[in-house]
């Protein structure tokens, strides 16, 4: 790593922490009431010790003694399980400090999916009138997560209802175990994109780390992780030389990142790390195919009765009805980076940092050309949404599908950096954790 490289990290790692202090101490110290419970993240202060305390250090010690060195020497298809494995592990494990209840009562809150998911018998009729409650004033209006989001959200609560998964722990492990593959996806598309060698060494970064207190069980978790499932299909697609292979991937990943569409209104910003697989690729063959079943997914929804077009100018004044309209931009357009270094972990500013120095080398195939497109396109996806004004606070979990994506940049660092960086980021995770209540 050349000395502008291992500077660019210095300064990363500098400029997360200094965020996150800055977004602390300065409402603190001036009395500026940013409208959240601990600036910058929508938590209290509530230090604790619980069930899930003595497995999450245990689980923490093994992870920074070996998973670097596991991760390299792994058969692949190992890694890939293991990714899994021990992803629901450290969820689970920093989800029980606060009791089994961490697990998903936070679910069985009316402002969550899963009350509404309940109570629905008409599909069509919800959709039909899912715009009418949006606005606040509305009669029968809907919860905040509902209003917040298009219909895709609550349709999996729904089905999950229908499979018997109807209480809050029973979703909230459904949430679990689909928000643990989400690294077992971007492993599989880095390697498709050449980039095994990266994957591995990024691997125990996408496990561990404080993302994972908002991955248990924030429905944003799942939506990451249906990003990365079709973010990966494109990878396939991009990287298959036979033409139907091509189409299906292609197709496949249209439909899962159109769904995506329906999950977030943030999430139409993944069309950014899509080009970038493409780009990645130097193929851009699958991106008709991938367009046209994501519009598709966007149009069976309108015949259905939720058109996202019409959705999206009523969200926006029922967002400005709400709480949003108290939270300061001044405030909020720096401070949610700081959120997303919280929910990253400190090591996010010296993976994009480094990813941003090494920008110009993709202009010429390289081992680590993938790496370097995929991050940049994710913080610059991300940068968009901040800029928007409609992230303001609580993008500690709103921005999850874009986390791992620019973690991807710790593969750019070199192998000391990577281990006692990954202590940073376990350590991090534990005192977020045991310090502040995160009521997602």
């Amino acid at each position: 790593m050349t000395a502008r490289v291992r500077a660019a990290a210095r300064w990363g790692l500098a400029a997360s922490l200094a965020l996150i202090a800055a977004a602390i101490l300065i409402p603190f110290l001036t009395g500026w009431d940013v409208r959240v419970g601990f600036p910058p993240l929508h938590a209290y202060w509530d230090p604790r010790v619980g069930a899930g305390t003595v497995p999450a250090l245990l689980l923490a010690a093994l992870a920074a003694r070996f998973a670097v060195d596991l991760a390299r020497r792994l058969p692949w298809w190992a890694l890939v399980v293991s990714s899994i494995g021990a992803s629901i592990a450290w969820m689970v494990s920093l989800a029980l400090v606060d009791g089994v209840d961490g697990l998903g009562t936070i679910l069985e809150k009316t402002s969550e999916y899963l009350g509404t998911a309940r109570s629905v018998t008409d599909v069509s009729a919800m959709l039909h009138e899912y715009v009418s409650r949006i606005p606040l004033d509305s009669v029968d209006h809907w919860p905040v997560h509902l209003a917040g989001h298009p219909p895709g959200a609550v349709l999996v609560f729904i089905g999950l209802v229908h499979l018997g998964l109807d209480t809050g722990i029973r979703a909230g492990l459904a949430i679990i175990a689909i928000a643990a593959t989400t690294p077992a996806a971007i492993l599989i598309a880095l390697r498709r994109l050449g980039a095994e060698h990266s994957a591995r060494a990024a691997a125990p970064f996408l496990v561990f780390g404080s993302a994972a207190i908002w991955m248990a069980v924030s429905a944003d978790a799942m939506f990451g992780a249906v990003a990365a499932w079709g973010l990966c299909l494109l990878a396939l697609a991009a990287t298959s030389r036979r033409s139907w292979s091509t189409i299906s991937w292609a197709l496949g990943a249209g439909l899962l990142l159109g769904y995506c569409v329906m999950l977030s209104y943030g999430l139409p910003l993944l069309a950014v790390p899509a080009l970038a697989v493409l780009l990645a690729a130097r193929r851009w063959t699958p991106l008709v195919p991938a367009a046209l079943a994501a519009l598709a997914v966007v149009g069976a929804f309108a015949a259905a009765g939720f058109a996202w077009w019409e959705a999206y100018p009523v969200l926006v004044e029922r967002y400005y009805a709400g709480i949003a309209s108290d939270r300061p931009y001044a405030y909020w357009v720096w401070a949610d980076l700081a959120a997303l270094s919280v929910s990253a972990g400190p090591m996010l500013g010296a993976a994009v940092a480094v990813a941003g120095a090494r920008a110009p080398e993709v202009r010429h195939p390289g081992p680590d050309r993938a790496v370097i497109i995929l991050v940049v396109a994710a913080a610059g996806a991300v940068l968009l949404a901040d800029l928007s004004g409609m992230s303001k606070a609580e993008v500690e979990r709103i921005w999850l599908p874009f986390v791992p994506w620019m973690l991807l940049g710790t593969a750019l660092l070199p192998e000391g950096w990577r281990r006692w960086g990954l202590v940073v980021q376990l350590a991090f995770a534990l005192i977020v954790q045991h310090l502040l209540h995160t009521p997602w």
